[in-house]
Parts: structure tokens; sequence; C-alpha cells
């Protein structure tokens, strides 16, 4: 009897999982699965932890084995689509740009949306003309730092800033000239964020996709 007892509870114990999640602003979340845990169960999760309402432009990605890489479907066993061993790890990431970023309703959603944007530019896989990134890149120095401050902000204090795999002192200047002159940081985050968004989501639509599914 006792050994049948242990038998179940040693069979419970393996059908839960360890997983870590990537986010955005490069912290992770971690928390425990059962093996038939669906890919919607471990999405609420990191909704709530995250207090994130606007769930509909998000999702979760992995690599599987063979190095390619997935969304995570959210009516399928979370287990079964990695095919790897545990523990696992994935990465929480925007799936589909918003088409009127005024249109988001929460501040986190619209951070979340800005961290996604700043990855893609600074992994380069947002190809443009240098003065388009020179004032993607000026918008998220803005959302750093403020205005600017000669006190604070001496001379090459852009180069601080790792904006694209590389890039210029050419461009750096570019980039503090177009923030010291062009930007202004508004009063109201709620009027800073959609602003910043609409330069930078305009470009998107214009210059790339705006759903991420894997296509750049």
């Amino acid at each position: 009897m006792l050994s049948r007892l242990m038998s179940g509870s040693s069979r419970s114990l393996e059908r839960e999982y360890s997983c870590t999640v990537r986010l955005l602003d490069d912290s992770e979340y971690t928390c425990t699965i059962q093996r038939d845990a669906k890919g919607q169960y471990l999405f609420d999760l990191l909704c709530h932890h995250l207090n994130l309402l606007e769930k509909d432009y998000f999702g979760i990605r992995f690599v599987d084995p063979d190095k390619q890489r997935h969304w995570l479907e959210f009516t399928k066993s979370v287990v079964k689509q990695l095919r790897s061993q545990p523990p696992f790890t994935m990465c929480f990431r925007v799936k589909f740009y918003p088409a009127d970023p005024a249109a988001l309703k929460e501040e986190i959603t619209r951070y979340l949306v800005f961290l996604q944007i700043k990855r893609d530019l600074y992994h380069g896989r947002l190809l443009c003309k240098t003065s388009d990134a020179a004032l993607l890149a000026a918008y998220i120095l803005q959302a750093e730092i403020g205005d600017y401050d000669p006190g604070k902000h001496p001379e090459g204090y852009s180069s601080k800033f790792q904006f694209f795999p590389k890039h210029s002192e050419k461009l750096e200047k570019k980039i503090a000239e177009i923030h010291k002159t062009e930007l202004r940081m508004c009063r109201e985050m709620l009027r800073f964020w959609p602003s910043l968004l609409s330069g930078l989501l305009f470009f998107k639509e214009t210059r790339g996709s705006t759903s991420l599914n894997g296509m750049r």
C-alpha cells in the first residue's frame, strides 16, 4: 500500500515542470506547470504577473531542438509543443503591433511595445535609412533620459547608449543633435507614450511588417 502511494506521489511530481520566461525588460519570470497545462494557462500567469490587460498584442516564443523559432499555441500542451528537456525557457514578446498606438489604454502595454521596438532596433531587425535610424534612436534617448540638459549631458553623452548592432560617430552626433533641438518631453506621461509610439510605429508600418510571426 505504502509503495503504491509513493509511486503515485512520484508520478505526480514528474508531471510538474519548471518554466522560465524571459521578459522584454530582460528580467525573468519562473513558474511551475503541470504536464497537461495549455499555453493559455502559462500566458495568463504571465499577464497576471505583469498586470497586463491588453493581451492580444503579445505572445510567448520558444526555440525548438532544431533551433527554429515558434509561437506557443494557447490551445495545445506546453510540454508537447516544446519537445525539449526541462527546465523550459521561453520569451515573452510582442506578436502583433497595434495599428493605432494612441488607442492603447494601459501604460504597461505602451511600455512593453516600446521595449519590443527598442529591442528590434538594437538587434538589427529594423532596416532603415540613416536619417530614420537617427530619429528612432533620438526618440528612445528621449524616453531614457528626458530633455537635453547641458549640465547633465556633456559632449558625447549619446555614445553611452547602444541603439544598433553597430553605428558610426557621425550617427551618434546626429542622434544627439535631434535630441537637443527637435524633441521635447511631454509633461504628462499619458501624452508622451502615444506620441513616442506613433513615431516608432509609423516607421514600423512603412518600413516593415506589423506582424511578428517570424517574417522580418
